[in-house]
């Protein structure tokens, strides 16, 4: 079995195919990378979505949070990910007090 390699320059990345949509990963993000978009075709009517990868911050809580294995944070030899800034901080609670849902929408 080999090592997943990350796509290149890219913080985190998702697999739609595992994702249920349960917003666990966006939850466990104090960064504000993650929300949910509408998508009518899933189940649930939604589907995670990378909203800003640039603020990534590295610290694989979503990963470790996901019960699909469906997100993936680069390793730290690979990318040099973002430091956790006051803004991003808004930004994580704001998509948090918005349902998890993508602000940009």
């Amino acid at each position: 079995m080999s090592i997943m390699k990350a796509p290149e320059n890219t913080p985190v990345w998702t697999d739609e195919s595992r994702c249920k949509a349960c917003d666990i990963c966006v939850d466990a993000c104090p960064a504000g990378v993650l929300a949910m978009r509408y998508e009518p075709h899933s189940v649930l009517g939604a589907m995670i979505t990378v909203e800003a990868p640039e603020l990534c911050i590295g610290c694989n809580d979503c990963e470790l949070a996901c019960p699909d294995f469906a997100i993936f944070v680069a390793d730290r030899k690979e990318y040099k990910f973002a430091k956790l800034t006051d803004a991003a901080k808004e930004r994580a609670e704001a998509i948090k007090n918005n349902k998890y849902m993508t602000l940009s929408a």
